[in-house]
């Protein structure tokens, strides 16, 4: 009954098999298991926030009363949104990517999935299926963007997170709550962290590089060590974060002696907002933010970034984003991070 409703939603094309006017560079047949679909050269496509990004999917033939079904892979809940339907001539978007989202349609056999104004939820897995009775088949592609994970907790201490909260909070600090395979990635770039968080679908972990006492003890192996799925209410830990760099935003610095509330204002005095945590990360990866001087962030957190490790710069060794955690918002110690964006 759902395909029926579906179908008279659609006006469906009927036109013969054509023959296929792609082909595949000589020596790579096409794999035996599609018959309409063209495999895509390259499964992974890379985009920054706020571009416009376009997923290939690409028939070699047309074959009569089909349509064309893009879904995104959702690992938090585990489910496939449907996104847009199509059989050619006609199709009908749905969910929260419907207003930025269009079939590039370049030609008769193009139903290739466009994405403006890319948001940090857009990333994931999508799957573009062609519906055509029994030889339905598919192909699966990745969005990808270029991002940093940093680890999170609120004023009041450690592991005061359900996964809700976390997520929110994430949210707020302009990013998103990162995928095992964001976290996974960050681990390889030495992000070393004890502090247990959540991610994405649910689980916790907590990436090692230096294996010592208080983080799981010096015999076990580096890697990131998982704690698995947890109830998503009642348990509390702190959150991973991912965030990206955003086209035509800057993050800069605001020096002076200013209270919490002199800081916000600051910014606005120069057409600004403060920044949230996310985005003084994304400027420290993205653009090379380096600077000693504490300034006060939205969440009234006072950091400050470091390209370039240095003796009297905190005397770490390694490049990253240093905190003063929440010092009293009356304290008139710090400067302040002002965000513009595009």
């Amino acid at each position: 009954m759902h395909r029926l409703l579906l179908l008279g939603c659609l006006w469906l094309l009927a036109a013969p098999p054509a023959s296929s006017i792609f082909q595949r560079p000589t020596g790579t047949p096409a794999p035996l298991h599609l018959q309409y679909l063209l495999e895509p050269l390259h499964p992974t496509v890379h985009t920054q926030r706020g571009a416009t990004a376009t997923l290939p999917c690409v028939l070699r033939a047309l074959p009569r009363n089909y349509r064309v079904k893009w879904s995104k892979v959702e690992p938090a809940n585990y489910q496939e949104n449907i996104i847009i339907i199509t059989n050619g001539l006609y199709h009908k978007n749905y969910g929260p990517l419907s207003p930025r989202v269009r079939l590039r349609h370049s030609h008769r056999y193009d139903a290739s999935l466009t994405i403006t104004d890319v948001a940090l939820e857009d990333e994931g897995r999508y799957r573009c299926q062609l519906v055509n009775g029994l030889e339905d088949e598919s192909i699966s592609l990745m969005l990808h963007l270029e991002g940093v994970v940093f680890p999170y907790q609120p004023s009041n201490g450690r592991y005061k997170f359900n996964y809700h909260e976390a997520k929110r909070a994430c949210e707020q600090q302009d990013s998103r709550l990162a995928t095992y395979q964001q976290l996974y990635k960050a681990w390889t770039e030495g992000l070393d962290w004890c502090n247990a968080g959540w991610i994405l679908d649910g689980t916790v972990h907590y990436p090692i590089i230096n294996s010592r006492e208080p983080c799981g003890g010096r015999l076990l192996l580096p890697g990131v060590r998982t704690y698995g799925t947890r109830d998503k209410q009642k348990d509390r830990f702190d959150a991973f974060c991912f965030t990206s760099a955003l086209q035509g935003s800057q993050v800069y610095f605001i020096r002076g002696h200013l209270n919490f509330k002199e800081a916000g204002q600051a910014c606005r005095n120069h057409g600004a907002a403060i920044a949230k945590v996310g985005q003084l990360y994304s400027a420290w990866k993205f653009s090379q933010l380096d600077r000693c001087d504490g300034g006060w962030l939205a969440d009234g957190s006072v950091r400050y970034p470091i390209t370039i490790p240095r003796e009297r710069c905190g005397g770490l060794p390694d490049p990253g984003v240093r905190s003063f955690g929440f010092p009293s918002k009356e304290m008139r110690t710090y400067g302040t991070y002002c965000f513009v964006g595009k």
